[in-house]
């Protein structure tokens, strides 16, 4: 065993034994130690240390194996929270840790084995996976330093194939000095003067570097850009509505190049008001960064926009790919845009879209909290973190500038160069500071993590560049293909109506279900809250418990104009819990149309339908009419014979029913209806309030099945069980409860349909 090298060091986290070989063993520290002598403190692991990845603990670890000389490999992994929830844990092991296999061949002969390294080495440290505040991060749960071989030197252990590694930088070096037709030694010597290290010093060998420029031979750089640019004008000569466009550089080479497919730009018609803009992947290949536009539909699924590949990171190639992608829009620009923490991206977006809000992904942010203030706050780095969050989320400016400055005081950090540029840059990530703009929930981290997976599903498509916007095209493909089967009706899952009340009802057949469950969980909380009549249209509202503040509620509802100071509508498309309850304390049973945002609902355009009051009398058949038509789509899509069919035929039906008489209808005879893609629902309770009722759902594939009428239940008529569903039956606009039609022929008052 190497001399002074003990220390182990280990945590046990809920009951879990967290040893190497899952036994106690003993902590042991002596003083005089080859980490006092080769390490600073900042490198030690240390238990309860975190890091935002496994590739952040790994490469810490790394770090600190090779000042003490040794390498590390990746050991064991364990899930102990169950299936589908990933690796929970991960031991990093000294690289002669273990002990080696003999191998049998295909005839069960022994094999010949190479002489290994292992020696049954019992350093190591292990990493376990915990959520706080639906962040995940990776926290050191145990660390021993116990060897029981001798360490390397300084000078022999950058020879250990875990630290011949060649950077980007140093990669991009080694591709030009091949191209000008140097030999690899003397691009070595050349390097080494470069740096001004002694000779084989490097952290690389010749070996490497050969092995590096033969992977560069198995990509054409320069014939792969060529081949990219006619795949596109391919796909532009096969479709016109795709849209690409490129820039080349002096040399005549590929410099920079965006696309962008048709059913994207229609997309970006009803949901491009709320963009993130991911630029912090590369194809590492061609030496390109990626850039992604996506969005997300009234499905809450993700959407793709855009796609861009640039050859170099400044505000030029920045400012090309703004302008290129508002071309394809036709100009239309983003109310606001999500991006991550880049500087120069920041000030081509101020250039290229001055009239769009640009906020920071503050997902991007938290991922380096671990590396900025985990070892400067030590114990006290939780308690900071939850204190952020607090304050991240506040709603009032006022709040969020004095609290700030209480958290600066609390933890001493008035002089923390982070912190400093956080609170420079707080217009672009504090929620008090982005209220007033509509996001559509892409700030939340659920939504990050949603987007996230789909980039990486273009990641994972990346092979030769030719054939890159193909392959990304077939991710979008079945991209869109899953979200329109999502968005076909269907009778597989009940939602529940949960607070009985009639507002609840009304957007229940107006909004898609991502959309009415966030609107579900504010109309909970608003029985929590009391309001106060200010003035004439005026409220304040506040929780049960809270004695002073609140928000202030605008509420005209002969003017349809309502607004609230925490800006939650403005944020999201969702109506607040505050609004909600002072609706309900003014017997408000409708949320007004302006108020169900057109993003959000079932029919993306508009839910209000113009029908006569005849059709009333054929509401099954229009029910089944709505159902076949659904059908009709998700069958003809699944091949191009099937579609071309389907086209045929139903232009054939409509030719035939344009030749049939028609019925004028003057504006008194329309009235509300339920959208086109929508089946209504079945009311359960026989008091004539709404329980439940048949949407779509995400994870159900869509089924072919008959079709079958709908017959009513017990004999009781369906349509008057659906009464609630049409405007004439409230007519709040127009009158109040005294004289309100549907309250006097159930011989009730505002208070017995109110549900606080």
């Amino acid at each position: 065993m190497s001399e002074g090298t003990s220390m182990v060091m280990e945590s046990s986290e809920n009951g879990t034994d967290l040893s190497q070989d899952d036994n106690g063993t003993i902590v042991e520290m002596p003083e005089d130690t080859i980490l006092s002598q080769q390490t600073s403190v900042n490198l030690v692991p240390f238990i309860g240390q975190r890091f935002v990845s496994q590739d952040a603990a790994y490469e810490f670890y790394c770090s600190f194996a090779k000042q003490c000389g040794f390498s590390i490999r990746r050991h064991r992994t364990r899930g102990k929270d169950g299936i589908g929830r990933g690796v929970t844990r991960r031991d990093f092991t000294c690289h002669r840790g273990g002990y080696p296999q003999m191998k049998l061949s295909e005839d069960g002969k022994m094999q010949r084995n190479r002489k290994s390294s292992r020696c049954g080495c019992r350093a190591y440290m292990r990493i376990v996976k915990r959520a706080d505040f639906n962040v995940p991060e990776w926290r050191v749960t145990a660390f021993s330093n116990i060897h029981n071989h001798e360490l390397l030197k300084a000078n022999e252990v950058c020879l250990l194939p875990a630290y011949c590694t060649i950077t980007p930088d140093d990669k991009a070096r080694i591709c030009m000095f091949a191209k000008a037709g140097m030999s690899v030694r003397q691009m070595l010597r050349l390097m080494e003067l470069e740096k001004g290290i002694k000779l084989g010093c490097l952290p690389f060998t010749e070996i490497d570097v050969r092995n590096l420029l033969q992977s560069f031979r198995n990509v054409n750089r320069d014939n792969d850009p060529i081949d990219l640019i006619a795949m596109c004008k391919k796909l532009k000569d096969e479709n016109t509505n795709f849209q690409y466009d490129f820039k080349l550089d002096g040399h005549n080479r590929l410099e920079h190049i965006a696309w962008t497919y048709a059913s994207s730009v229609q997309l970006y018609v009803s949901f491009g008001d709320a963009v993130v803009f991911d630029t912090t992947h590369r194809l590492d290949a061609y030496d390109m960064l990626l850039g992604v536009w996506v969005g997300v539909d009234n499905h809450g699924m993700t959407t793709f926009f855009g796609c861009v590949l640039l050859r170099d990171e400044n505000i030029q190639s920045f400012s090309w790919g703004l302008k290129t992608f508002l071309g394809f829009m036709k100009g239309k620009a983003p109310q606001t845009l999500l991006t991550d923490q880049n500087m120069w991206l920041k000030e081509a977006i101020a250039i290229e879209m001055p009239e769009t809000k640009h906020a920071f992904s503050i997902c991007h942010i938290i991922s380096k909290f671990s590396d900025w203030f985990s070892v400067l706050l030590g114990s006290r780095y939780d308690d900071w973190k939850s204190d952020f969050y607090r304050l991240y989320g506040l709603e009032l400016l006022e709040e969020f500038e004095e609290e700030w400055r209480e958290m600066i005081d609390k933890y001493g950090l008035h002089d923390n160069k982070h912190i400093i540029s956080l609170y420079a840059l707080r217009t672009f990530w504090a929620l008090p500071f982005l209220r007033p703009y509509f996001f559509a929930g892409l700030t939340s981290l659920c939504q990050s993590e949603t987007t996230t997976t789909f980039i990486q599903r273009i990641l994972s498509a990346q092979s030769r560049l030719d054939r890159f916007v193909e392959q990304v095209a077939e991710v979008v493909e079945f991209n869109d293909r899953a979200g329109s089967k999502q968005k076909q009706p269907r009778k597989s899952q009940k939602v529940c109506l949960k607070t009985g009340s009639p507002i609840e009802s009304h957007a229940a057949t107006v909004l898609t279900p991502y959309a009415f469950g966030k609107l579900q969980e504010e109309l909970l909380l608003a029985p929590q809250y009391a309001s106060f009549v200010v003035d004439e249209g005026c409220f304040e509202v506040k929780h049960h418990t809270q004695m002073d503040g609140g928000c202030k509620v605008i509420c005209v509802l002969c003017e349809e104009q309502i607004s609230c100071s925490c800006h939650h509508f403005e944020f999201s498309g969702i109506l607040c819990r505050h609004v909600l309850r002072v609706l309900s304390s003014n017997n408000c049973f409708h949320i007004p149309d302006p108020y169900l945002p057109s993003r959000w609902r079932l029919n993306s355009s508009s839910s209000i339908n113009p029908l006569s009051n005849a059709t009333r009398e054929h509401s099954e058949k229009i029910q089944l009419l709505e159902s076949l038509t659904s059908a009709l789509i998700a069958e003809s899509i699944e091949t191009k014979e099937r579609l071309d069919v389907a086209c045929e035929q139903t232009a054939m039906v409509l030719s035939h029913i344009k030749d049939l008489p028609r019925t004028t209808q003057s504006a008194n005879d329309i009235v509300y209806n339920c959208p086109s893609d929508l089946i209504l629902p079945e009311v359960e309770d026989t008091d004539g309030i709404v329980q439940s009722f048949t949407m779509g759902t995400s994870h159900e594939p869509l089924t072919s099945g008959k079709l079958k009428d709908r017959r009513p239940r017990d004999g009781i008529d369906i349509t008057r069980k659906r009464r609630h569903y049409s405007d004439s039956c409230c007519g709040h606009f127009e009158h109040d409860s005294s004289d309100c039609p549907m309250m006097e022929g159930d011989n009730l008052n505002g208070d017995a349909l109110g549900y606080i």
